[in-house]
């Protein structure tokens, strides 16, 4: 039984620390819900009445404390919808981090003259339990109020009322998940739409497609409407190019193999432009959906007709784009855990993407520098400290370099050096002397200083296959790891083939 006593009942410790810095936490995590000043949902009414039900009691409520209020999402037998938090009792539950109940009101020094008490609603017993988040902040309290002292509250029915703030924290943390998965999936949407990049699904069973990000620019404003199935593409792919594009989809559908085509369309708002299009199977149990993206490629094919060998270099520079992006959308889809686990899979390694673009534009769009692309990677992850000559690498060498330098500074963040404050990553490379046979690069990743114990992982990694991928397959050369107590330390040797800027 909980003692009997007409003062506030605290039965858990609060926690310790800064009372401002938690203080401000915890008012960025009431933020995170977005439930502030929201309309009443049945969700929550339904339990509000279901606990005044329970209890006999007049009044529960679910309240969420800001810095100056206390603001009902849901009430039941009040009519009013906040009070200033200083007169609240639930600013006990947030202060004390632990459940309050109140007796009885008028012989407690610190409620009997609150405007709570001798008026509206006339409060006389107070039982309030934390909603707690998900990182053990008290973002407000479930409390049951009734206009008459009560005698008891035992300790099963506090657990009971516990129980309850548990239901509405589950509905609560549910909807702050979505809303954290839509503005994930918005921001990629964004990226793509700033990017020019167009993705989209097509499922044969139902000739169904649907499309994100920079579709209006490369297809059409009236796209959601003229573009839902096959039927609509096709018609504005221009008429000379339709029967490839028929075979090319055909093909894809028949046999479950990759789409890939370059082809016209008859812009509504832009005339004719070229695009280019990948994309690949989405196998889920039976369903088998093509996914992929789209580009416009009108400038490049245009300087095609002017200066052939100039477009030769660019056409070539795109299809690696594509690829790369391709097999990234591909096997990041197979490897990631979630849909929250594969948009940040994507976006990483699509800013990785984005800085060797940024120094390819930066210079002549062939060639990039590496200490530009360094200063890139250092931006994003400060504490990577770098020096070698300065080399020109070719747009593949670049977007090689740039994906690998990626997963090796995600890895370290995660697990490796990255992870305490005192951590740091030192790159060093040079190239051996002219005349060298063979004459080689050699690269050196070392981490040192991390909050965690350095292990080689257990199995490999969509991360460490990408890594040797780029290295191996892209830049001919090798790639060694070497988990050493104090970090990882990672050797890379290449022939020698770019010149020093």
């Amino acid at each position: 039984m909980a003692p009997q006593a007409t003062e506030g009942q605290i039965l858990a410790d609060g926690g310790e620390g800064d009372a401002v810095t938690r203080e401000a936490w915890r008012l960025q995590t009431l933020r995170e819900y977005r439930l502030m000043d929201t309309a009443p949902e049945a969700a929550f009414d339904r339990v509000t009445k279901l606990v005044a039900d329970l209890f006999d009691a007049p009044i529960a409520l679910v309240t969420l404390v800001d810095d100056c209020r206390q603001w009902f999402k849901s009430a039941h037998g009040l009519t009013i919808s906040e009070t200033p938090r200083e007169i609240s009792f639930c600013q006990y539950v947030i202060t004390d981090d632990a459940p309050l109940v109140v007796t009885d009101t008028a012989a407690d020094p610190r409620f009997v003259d609150n405007p709570l008490v001798t008026g509206e609603p006339y409060i006389r017993f107070y039982a309030g339990v934390p909603l707690r988040a998900y990182n053990g902040m008290v973002l407000g309290t479930l409390c049951v109020i009734d206009r008459k002292m009560r005698g008891t509250f035992d300790r099963r029915e506090l657990e009971r009322l516990e129980d309850f703030a548990a239901i509405i924290m589950a509905e609560a943390d549910l909807r702050r998940i979505v809303v954290e998965r839509d503005d994930a999936r918005r921001t990629l949407e964004r990226a793509l739409d700033f990017s020019g990049i167009a993705s989209w699904r097509y499922d044969a069973r139902i000739d169904a497609v649907t499309w994100r990000g920079a579709v209006a620019e490369l297809w059409g404003a009236d796209y959601a409407s003229a573009l839902t199935n096959r039927e609509g593409v096709f018609a504005r792919i221009h008429p000379e190019d339709r029967a490839r594009v028929e075979v090319a989809i055909n093909e894809a559908v028949a046999s479950g193999t990759p789409y890939a085509v370059e082809h016209r369309i008859d812009h509504p708002e832009r005339g004719v432009r070229w695009l280019g299009i990948r994309g690949d199977w989405d196998v889920r149990d039976d369903d088998a959906i093509l996914t992929g993206v789209c580009i416009d490629i009108t400038e490049q094919k245009s300087r095609q007709e002017n200066a052939t060998l100039l477009m030769r270099e660019l056409h070539h520079r795109m299809r690696n784009l594509f690829a790369t992006v391709g097999a990234i959308i591909s096997l990041t889809r197979h490897a990631a855990r979630d849909v929250d686990d594969y948009v940040e899979r994507i976006s990483s390694r699509l800013d990785a993407l984005n800085r060797a673009q940024n120094v390819l534009l930066g210079a002549n769009f062939m060639t990039g520098s590496m200490h530009a692309l360094l200063r890139e990677v250092e931006a994003s992850f400060p504490r990577i400290r770098w020096s070698g000559p300065d080399l020109l690498l070719p747009e593949n060498a670049l977007v090689a370099m740039a994906l690998l330098f990626n997963e090796l500074a995600t890895n370290a963040v995660k697990h490796g050096a990255l992870t305490g404050a005192d951590g740091q990553v030192d790159v060093n490379w040079s190239q051996d002397p002219e005349g060298s046979d063979p004459r080689l690069f050699h690269l050196t990743w070392a981490e040192s200083g991390g909050a965690l114990t350095v292990a080689e992982p257990e199995r490999t990694s969509f991360g460490t296959l990408l890594m040797e991928r780029s290295v191996k397959n892209n830049l001919g050369g090798t790639i060694a790891r070497d988990w050493k107590p104090d970090g990882l330390v990672v050797d890379i040797t290449l022939p020698a083939r770019w010149r020093e800027a």
